[in-house]
């Protein structure tokens, strides 16, 4: 369903309901500038996975963050990029459809790096989605000087024409709720589109799968991240209420498989350990997780093992 046919008519008349306001917004900029923390600190608690590996985020996920004023329906997506896969293609897709169908488009762009070839790539191809607002947000200013930020607002201003430009801190949370203000002003009069319980409409197991996987990241040889995925097989209910969770690891070739599990097992031992803290806080219970690691031969170009990873 896409974010129009979601979205349902106007609120008609009524003071407070006429000033709620509720739309999608997407975060897009080059690896590592904050995206999924953005989300995250926004919405309140771990919506979308977070490492510096380049692609991190393989789908679009949904985190709403509830406001008095409105909703804002964040939607975290792979980063826009030249694909060199057919997993590439498949995850280049999914943005633009999702890039064409939000309200707000927010350009992240860290405040203490300089604008690079892949910001003004990603600057051009906003041209590409004219429907969007487009908002520029400057992001880690709690790692960046004075002057730097000053600079950097400048270069900012010289890209184009923003409907606002914002610059923020996911991590000490300074003017996030300045962001949160402006966004929701650019969206659309609505009533709520999700229950004010949910922050996501990201699957159970899913959500799970992502842990896995963000644990598995961390400290991989860099060729090795794009050849990553983790699925949930099976779980099981114990008498003691323990919940028994089988997952796979997915790599493409015996040698990688054989960096995940490590010497004797140590690092595949070292993922699920700290897959299974990171699970136990989503679920709020005690958890048993098991972990295989699989060879799933050049699944990034293979449609039907894209098919069986969810990659449709």
């Amino acid at each position: 369903m896409s974010q129009e046919q979601q979205r349902g008519p106007e609120t008609g008349d009524g003071g407070a309901e006429r000033d709620y306001r509720a739309g999608f917004v997407s975060f897009v900029g080059r690896p590592n500038v904050g995206k999924s923390t953005l989300t995250n600190a926004l919405v309140g608690e771990k919506i979308a996975i977070t490492s510096p590996k380049p692609q991190t985020t393989r789908r679009a996920i949904r985190g709403i963050a509830h406001r008095e004023s409105g909703q804002l329906i964040i939607v975290d997506t792979p980063g826009l990029h030249r694909p060199r896969t057919l997993l590439g293609e498949r995850l280049n897709a999914l943005v633009e459809a999702t890039l064409g169908d939000v309200d707000v488009i927010g350009f992240c762009i860290p405040a203490n790096e300089k604008l690079g070839p892949g910001d003004r790539f990603i600057n051009e191809r906003l041209n590409d989605f004219p429907r969007a607002k487009k908002v520029a947000v400057l992001t880690k200013v709690d790692e960046a000087s004075k002057s730097e930020i000053i600079d950097q607002l400048t270069r900012l201003g010289e890209l184009r024409e923003w409907d606002a430009v914002v610059p923020i801190s996911s991590v000490t949370r300074e003017q996030l709720d300045v962001l949160a203000d402006v966004l929701l002003e650019l969206m659309p009069v609505s009533p709520p589109l999700y229950e004010a319980e949910q922050t996501t409409d990201e699957g159970e197991d899913d959500r799970i799968a992502e842990l896995i996987r963000e644990a598995a990241l961390d400290g991989v040889r860099d060729e090795l991240p794009h050849s990553l995925a983790a699925t949930v097989e099976d779980r099981e209910e114990r008498e003691d209420g323990l919940l028994e969770i089988y997952a796979n690891l997915y790599v493409e070739r015996d040698s990688q498989k054989g960096i995940v599990i490590g010497h004797r097992g140590s690092r595949l031992r070292d993922v699920g350990e700290r897959a299974r803290k990171e699970i136990e806080a989503l679920l709020g219970r005690r958890v048993y997780l098991s972990l295989r690691v699989k060879v799933l031969k050049e699944w990034q170009r293979d449609p039907k093992a894209l098919g069986k990873l969810g990659f449709n």
